[in-house]
């Protein structure tokens, strides 16, 4: 096994194809096929699935490609110590649900970071899209929440998946409503208080399943809902709408301003919020460093860090 060969790996990776990869490479296809059967041979383990619709790494090949990429980054980092070499572009790609938090991290992440070029990736998207991102390595970090409600399915789609859910800390369900709203000086709110109000929830798609829902208590009946695709129109809607959103109460001034308010919400539910990543593969340093910063934002606003 040599570096080169894990190089390769990577490329084929970030291509999603060994046809593209080999082009960027400057190498043909077959030569580079070669290179990846050689390897697979050599670890007894198959790196990729081979289809008729293409290649998909392999469970055995998702773990690899962590371990590759750590060796990888490792050795830039030598050779930035002892030869001189120019330091090489960071990467790192994050998906999330809807999160104030996780914003807040990634930017206290790349104020840190002292480097001369990264390319980084916020994805904030839809529960779904978040488990496929992580599983096809598109993002090396996913962030999502487990209720009593949705914990089984979603647990179960990550076990299909290879993938582990690690705690960060536990939520008591709050709402965000308008600082002008006729609910925002209220200690607390049940949900029967936001009956003649708008509910705004992210939609979800294809996937538009109540154990997706970014929202906790998504099963309880509502006479009016609105589905938005990102936060900007979900606070807009909020402020013009007198609408309201239920969620971790984590709530960034700094991001939002003071148009928005978190009003506890009178319910025994709580939201437990984690990342997922591949079982058993470690992070990149700047994915760890990104877990790092979530768990010091979290605990900056008062919540125990697990």
């Amino acid at each position: 096994m040599t570096l080169q060969q894990l190089k390769y790996i990577i490329q084929i990776v970030s291509c999603g194809s060994i046809t593209e990869a080999a082009r960027q490479l400057y190498m043909t296809q077959p030569s580079l096929s070669t290179a990846v059967k050689e390897l697979e041979k050599e670890l007894g383990i198959e790196i990729f699935h081979r289809t008729a619709k293409g290649i998909a790494l392999s469970a055995e090949g998702r773990e690899f490609l962590a371990y590759a990429r750590q060796i990888i980054e490792q050795t830039e980092l030598l050779e930035q110590r002892y030869r001189g070499k120019k330091q090489s572009r960071r990467l790192c790609a994050i998906s999330t649900q809807h999160y104030a938090f996780a914003v807040n991290a990634f930017v206290e992440l790349l104020r840190e970071l002292q480097v001369e070029e990264y390319e980084f990736t916020l994805r904030e998207t839809r529960t779904y899209e978040i488990i496929d991102d992580v599983r096809n390595l598109r993002s090396e970090v996913g962030i999502l929440y487990f209720s009593d409600f949705n914990e089984k399915v979603l647990h179960k789609l990550l076990k299909e998946n290879h993938l582990a859910f690690h705690p960060l800390f536990e939520a008591r369900p709050h709402v965000f409503v308008s600082s002008r709203h006729p609910l925002a000086d209220k200690a607390q709110v049940c949900l029967a208080d936001l009956d003649e109000y708008p509910f705004l929830a992210f939609e979800q798609g294809v996937y538009n399943s109540f154990y997706f829902s970014e929202e906790i208590l998504s099963t309880t009946p509502r006479r009016k809902t609105i589905h938005v695709s990102d936060r900007a129109t979900l606070f807009n809607l909020l402020i013009g709408l007198n609408g309201y959103t239920i969620c971790s109460g984590v709530l960034s001034r700094d991001l939002n301003g003071d148009n928005i308010v978190s009003v506890p919400l009178l319910t025994d539910e709580r939201m437990r919020i984690g990342w997922i990543a591949p079982e058993g593969a470690p992070l990149s340093a700047p994915a760890q460093g990104y877990i790092n910063k979530l768990r010091a934002v979290i605990a900056a606003y008062g919540y125990p860090v697990q």
